[in-house]
């Protein structure tokens, strides 16, 4: 297991080790004390998630405020995505910035996003399962978002405008400059 900080403080991408044989593959998808070994930080995570979305779907960019913040451990189960991180802590050093990368079943890499981003990711193969580990419990009231297609964050989804297919939801959320009046 590789182990890498992106260009974003605190968010990381994991390389897993894949052991192949003639009836598959193994890896070690997470390790807490070697995580914090690496990184620095002792996440306990206590709720799982997972989804199944279709080639177009663009899910977020979504976040937990305040005391709901959650810090997640993202990987493609199948298919293949772009993830994408914006970091949204005001007193960072990359404030405002953003990390895609593409997470997929064969590459059987990770992104760990720290609590204080958002989070969303695009759908590049016919579908694709997410899953994701978080450190903290989804409070809807705690809800917040960012429109993902807003020009001043110029995210690249790796799709055409015309596949893109985003809920009412995320479709309505305010654009980065709204945002930044929140904060």
């Amino acid at each position: 297991m590789e182990i890498v900080e992106t260009p974003l403080s605190g968010c990381y991408l994991i390389k897993n080790t894949l052991f192949h044989d003639d009836r598959g593959y193994f890896f070690e998808s997470f390790n807490r004390q070697r995580f914090a070994e690496k990184t620095g930080q002792d996440v306990e995570f206590v709720q799982d998630n997972q989804s199944k979305s279709s080639f177009g779907v663009v899910r977020g960019l979504h976040f937990q405020k305040g005391e709901w913040a959650q810090a997640k451990l993202v990987r493609v189960l199948q298919g293949r995505v772009i993830d994408v991180a914006v970091d949204l802590r005001p007193d960072s050093n990359t404030f405002g910035k953003s990390f895609c990368v593409e997470l997929s079943d064969d590459n059987a890499y990770q992104l760990f996003i720290p609590r204080g981003f958002a989070h969303g990711f695009s759908v590049v193969s016919p579908e694709a399962v997410f899953f994701y580990k978080c450190d903290n419990y989804y409070k809807k009231d705690a809800e917040g978002g960012i429109h993902p297609l807003d020009a001043t964050i110029g995210i690249n989804w790796g799709l055409q405008p015309d596949e893109i297919i985003l809920s009412g939801k995320d479709s309505s959320a305010p654009v980065w400059n709204d945002f930044l009046k929140t904060i």
